[in-house]
């Protein structure tokens, strides 16, 4: 069950804040530093939702990442609309692919899943790979971002940018909260710890799955056009497989079903990327030790076993509070 605890609120406060105040005082490297974190954070939080509190380990969320990044800029650099048009019809297009998804898989459990959702994943990057009115595999450029001067912002502008990516970042975890504590989300819930007995409840399971990855697809849309609009170029690698191990690496480093935690994880994620990869080329090497200590460590993830440390504290000192009140009456 997802509560939006204390923790959690003083947690999504710290990543923006922090965000934002290192995005003004760095330079313009530590700005795409901070800009990928923020889109990567909105896609693990996407996968975080369906597969920590749904059960349902996806492996296409990064295919949806890159289909949502390719809609956005065939509507835009070959079609002419406007940014503001395609970027919802983007979500639009992905919320229905992984509604799909979700319905086709929705009978397919454990190893099954996640091989069905890869092949959705692999049938929609050759599509993209053998397409050349899409660039094939040399991409696509001149991917435009949306036009903000009437409310005088340059979007640019690597700092209007990226702290208009860490604000979106903070409203997608909001949306995912505010589902996942409706009555949806218990549901959700309830379909990871005892699907049987979901069913035997007479609840509609391949609804529940499919409009939850309609949702999570929805979200990873988002992140691609976003992405797209970052770089201004697009091509067939965003939507390798690999795409979607990382996500799910970053879900797992920051804290499976916790929702910030991928958040965390994304951040620290991309931080080593780049500050290992100056001092050697075997940086996943480094990733990769991190995440194997913290599996080991407790199978919480770095945010989720922090922030249970944290909890404990609080509710032993609570405890006390209680027996000191308590003998003050007796």
């Amino acid at each position: 069950m997802f509560y939006q605890t204390k923790t959690k609120s003083a947690a999504l406060a710290f990543l923006v804040i922090s965000g934002i105040i290192y995005a003004i005082f760095t330079g313009y490297f530590g700005r795409e530093m901070v800009i990928e974190a923020a889109i990567l954070a909105i896609l693990a939080m996407s996968l975080d939702m369906v597969a920590g509190y749904g059960g349902m380990v996806s492996l296409c969320h990064g295919a949806i990442f890159g289909l949502g990044a390719y809609i956005f800029g065939i509507l835009t650099a070959m079609l002419g609309l406007s940014p503001f048009l395609a970027l919802p019809i983007a979500i639009s297009v992905t919320a229905l692919f992984g509604f799909a998804v979700g319905g086709v898989t929705s009978k397919t459990s454990g190893i099954f899943f996640i091989m069905t959702t890869l092949a959705f994943g692999q049938m929609v990057y050759v599509i993209i790979f053998d397409a050349r009115s899409l660039g094939g595999d040399d991409g696509m450029s001149g991917i435009p971002r949306m036009d903000l001067s009437l409310i005088g912002l340059d979007m640019n502008d690597s700092l209007t940018f990226g702290i208009f990516v860490i604000l979106a970042a903070a409203l997608v975890y909001l949306l995912i909260a505010a589902i996942l504590r409706a009555g949806f989300g218990r549901s959700l819930v309830g379909l990871r710890s005892n699907e049987t007995r979901m069913r035997a409840l007479g609840m509609a399971i391949w609804k529940y799955k499919a409009t939850s990855f309609a949702i999570s697809g929805g979200i990873a849309g988002l992140a691609g056009a976003l992405a797209a609009q970052h770089t201004m170029f697009i091509s067939p690698s965003m939507l390798v497989w690999t795409v979607s191990g990382e996500a799910l690496v970053v879900v797992i480093l920051g804290g499976l079903g916790t929702l910030i935690g991928p958040a965390f994880g994304a951040v620290l994620f991309v931080f080593l990327k780049h500050e290992v990869s100056e001092f050697t080329n075997y940086w996943h090497l480094i990733v990769g030790t991190v995440l194997i200590i913290t599996v080991v460590m407790g199978n919480k993830g770095i945010y989720g076993q922090l922030e249970h440390m944290i909890d404990n504290w609080l509710h032993k000192k609570q405890g006390r509070i209680s027996l000191a009140k308590e003998d003050n009456h007796a």
